[in-house]
């Protein structure tokens, strides 16, 4: 199985557990990658036959920025569940960094895989 990735979509939103987190907007950061097959779309050379990644990207950053979730793991448990049910592919992988959500990293976060690939 192909696929196709999106890489660093930075989105704000509501997420924490600590009530100062409830009151202000962080800025978690999206790795998708989406078991397809690309053949057609690369034998057509026409967007029909594609996923439509970019479609994929806008349907996420809407969906985060309205998400206020307290866990990272459920907000990306929601945005796999997004792609896999609305874009109607058989497997996704969310990697969500939440930017510097602890003293002395860089990142943390958790990455997930749903669907059959």
């Amino acid at each position: 199985m192909d696929r196709i990735f999106i890489s660093g979509l930075r989105v704000d939103t509501v997420v924490g557990v600590y009530e100062w987190e409830r009151r202000i907007r962080q800025t978690v950061v999206l790795d998708v990658e989406i078991a397809t097959d690309v053949a057609r779309a690369a034998k057509t050379d026409d967007i029909a036959d594609a996923t439509d990644y970019k479609a994929i990207c806008k349907r996420l950053t809407e969906f985060v920025r309205a998400a206020e979730y307290r866990l990272v793991e459920t907000l990306a448990e929601r945005c796999a569940r997004v792609v896999l049910e609305e874009f109607a592919v058989a497997w996704v992988k969310i990697r969500l960094n939440k930017t510097g959500a602890l003293r002395g990293a860089r990142d943390v976060g958790v990455v997930i895989e749903r669907g059959d690939g």
